[in-house]
Protein backbone atom coordinates (compact mmCIF):
# COMPACT_ATOMS: atom_id res chain seq x y z
CA UNK A 1 0.00 0.00 0.00
CA UNK A 2 1.74 3.24 -0.75
CA UNK A 3 2.47 5.52 1.99
CA UNK A 4 4.47 8.83 2.74
CA UNK A 5 5.59 10.63 6.07
CA UNK A 6 4.87 14.15 6.55
CA UNK A 7 7.71 15.18 8.97
CA UNK A 8 9.16 18.73 10.76
CA UNK A 9 13.17 18.44 10.42
CA UNK A 10 15.84 20.63 10.56
CA UNK A 11 19.36 19.76 9.27
CA UNK A 12 21.64 20.67 11.91
CA UNK A 13 24.47 20.80 9.92
CA UNK A 14 22.96 23.53 7.59
CA UNK A 15 21.89 25.60 11.36
CA UNK A 16 25.08 25.32 12.55
CA UNK A 17 26.60 26.47 9.02
CA UNK A 18 24.33 29.59 9.33
CA UNK A 19 24.85 30.27 12.78
CA UNK A 20 28.73 30.74 11.72
CA UNK A 21 28.00 32.68 8.68
CA UNK A 22 25.83 34.72 11.05
CA UNK A 23 28.85 35.39 13.21
CA UNK A 24 31.26 35.97 11.04
CA UNK A 25 28.98 38.98 9.64
CA UNK A 26 29.02 39.89 12.90
CA UNK A 27 32.81 40.26 13.47
CA UNK A 28 32.78 42.58 9.56
CA UNK A 29 30.11 44.87 10.57
CA UNK A 30 31.38 47.82 11.80
CA UNK A 31 28.61 48.79 14.24
CA UNK A 32 29.42 45.54 15.93
CA UNK A 33 33.05 45.86 15.87
CA UNK A 34 34.21 45.46 19.91
CA UNK A 35 30.73 45.28 21.30
CA UNK A 36 30.92 41.61 22.44
CA UNK A 37 27.86 40.96 19.85
CA UNK A 38 27.54 36.92 19.20
CA UNK A 39 25.33 34.08 18.14
CA UNK A 40 25.72 30.61 20.24
CA UNK A 41 23.72 27.82 18.63
CA UNK A 42 23.27 24.88 21.90
CA UNK A 43 20.55 22.22 21.12
CA UNK A 44 18.75 23.90 18.36
CA UNK A 45 18.64 27.29 20.58
CA UNK A 46 20.12 30.01 19.44
CA UNK A 47 21.09 33.20 22.16
CA UNK A 48 21.80 36.16 20.59
CA UNK A 49 23.63 38.23 22.78
CA UNK A 50 24.58 42.33 22.48
CA UNK A 51 25.11 45.46 24.58
CA UNK A 52 21.54 46.77 23.90
CA UNK A 53 18.01 45.85 22.49
CA UNK A 54 18.58 47.64 19.26
CA UNK A 55 21.62 45.28 18.01
CA UNK A 56 19.47 42.26 19.51
CA UNK A 57 17.14 43.44 16.57
CA UNK A 58 19.54 43.73 13.83
CA UNK A 59 21.07 40.44 14.75
CA UNK A 60 17.87 38.45 14.30
CA UNK A 61 17.54 40.51 10.91
CA UNK A 62 21.10 39.15 10.29
CA UNK A 63 20.22 35.60 11.51
CA UNK A 64 16.70 35.15 9.16
CA UNK A 65 18.74 36.12 6.52
CA UNK A 66 21.47 33.56 7.05
CA UNK A 67 18.81 30.79 8.10
CA UNK A 68 17.29 31.51 4.86
CA UNK A 69 19.92 31.13 2.58
CA UNK A 70 20.96 27.94 3.56
CA UNK A 71 17.78 26.28 2.95
CA UNK A 72 16.17 26.48 6.42
CA UNK A 73 12.22 27.83 6.55
CA UNK A 74 11.70 30.74 9.24
CA UNK A 75 8.20 29.41 9.95
CA UNK A 76 10.05 26.89 12.38
CA UNK A 77 11.35 29.99 14.58
CA UNK A 78 10.02 31.01 17.77
CA UNK A 79 11.50 34.01 18.94
CA UNK A 80 11.16 34.54 22.53
CA UNK A 81 11.13 38.02 24.47
CA UNK A 82 14.40 39.75 24.71
CA UNK A 83 15.64 40.59 28.20
CA UNK A 84 17.74 43.24 28.93
CA UNK A 85 20.28 44.62 31.99
CA UNK A 86 21.98 47.70 31.97
CA UNK A 87 25.40 45.87 30.58
CA UNK A 88 24.16 43.11 28.30
CA UNK A 89 20.54 41.96 26.10
CA UNK A 90 20.06 38.79 25.66
CA UNK A 91 17.68 36.84 23.22
CA UNK A 92 16.61 32.90 22.80
CA UNK A 93 15.44 31.87 19.12
CA UNK A 94 13.85 28.14 19.57
CA UNK A 95 14.45 26.44 16.58
CA UNK A 96 11.22 24.03 16.78
CA UNK A 97 11.61 20.82 14.45
CA UNK A 98 9.29 17.63 14.94
CA UNK A 99 5.45 17.44 14.61
CA UNK A 100 4.01 17.89 18.55
CA UNK A 101 0.97 15.89 18.88
CA UNK A 102 -1.56 18.80 18.78
CA UNK A 103 -0.08 19.57 15.02
CA UNK A 104 -0.17 15.85 14.59
CA UNK A 105 -4.13 15.99 15.60
CA UNK A 106 -4.55 18.78 12.88
CA UNK A 107 -3.34 17.12 10.28
CA UNK A 108 -4.93 13.97 10.55
CA UNK A 109 -8.27 15.76 11.18
CA UNK A 110 -7.18 17.78 7.92
CA UNK A 111 -6.86 14.87 6.11
CA UNK A 112 -10.02 13.01 7.14
CA UNK A 113 -12.36 16.13 6.43
CA UNK A 114 -10.91 16.49 3.06
CA UNK A 115 -12.72 12.89 1.65
CA UNK A 116 -9.18 11.91 -0.06
CA UNK A 117 -9.22 7.87 0.38
CA UNK A 118 -6.23 7.99 3.03
CA UNK A 119 -5.90 7.48 6.10
CA UNK A 120 -3.59 9.35 8.37
CA UNK A 121 -1.69 8.00 11.51
CA UNK A 122 0.67 9.68 14.19
CA UNK A 123 3.76 7.68 14.76
CA UNK A 124 5.84 10.01 16.82
CA UNK A 125 7.01 12.75 15.67
CA UNK A 126 5.36 12.04 12.27
CA UNK A 127 2.49 11.94 10.23
CA UNK A 128 1.95 8.60 8.19
CA UNK A 129 -0.16 8.88 5.52
CA UNK A 130 -1.29 5.65 3.09
CA UNK A 131 -4.10 5.09 1.01
CA UNK A 132 -4.21 2.95 -2.78
CA UNK A 133 -3.54 5.29 -5.07
CA UNK A 134 -0.51 7.16 -6.04
CA UNK A 135 -3.11 10.01 -6.69
CA UNK A 136 -4.48 10.82 -3.77
CA UNK A 137 -1.63 10.48 -1.99
CA UNK A 138 -0.68 13.38 -4.36
CA UNK A 139 -2.96 15.18 -3.39
CA UNK A 140 -2.98 14.99 0.30
CA UNK A 141 0.82 16.58 -0.20
CA UNK A 142 -0.93 19.64 -2.17
CA UNK A 143 -3.49 19.44 0.57
CA UNK A 144 -0.82 19.73 3.06
CA UNK A 145 1.22 22.49 1.48
CA UNK A 146 -1.99 24.84 0.99
CA UNK A 147 -2.80 24.33 4.89
CA UNK A 148 -1.72 26.75 7.19
CA UNK A 149 -0.28 25.16 9.93
CA UNK A 150 2.25 26.50 12.31
CA UNK A 151 5.27 24.15 11.43
CA UNK A 152 7.02 23.73 8.21
CA UNK A 153 6.02 20.31 6.68
CA UNK A 154 8.79 18.00 4.52
CA UNK A 155 7.21 14.72 2.55
CA UNK A 156 9.60 11.82 3.29
CA UNK A 157 9.23 8.39 2.69
CA UNK A 158 7.51 7.70 -0.55
CA UNK A 159 6.77 4.14 -1.03
CA UNK A 160 4.85 2.73 -3.96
Amino acid sequence: MPSFDAVSELNSHEVANAVDQANRELGQRFDFKDTGARFELKDFIVTLQAQVDFQLKQMLEILKLRLSKRGIDLGCLEIKEPSTTLSSAQQEVVLRHGIDADTGRKITRLVKDSKLKVQASIQGDKVRVSGKQRDELQAAIALLRGAKLEVPLQFTNFRD
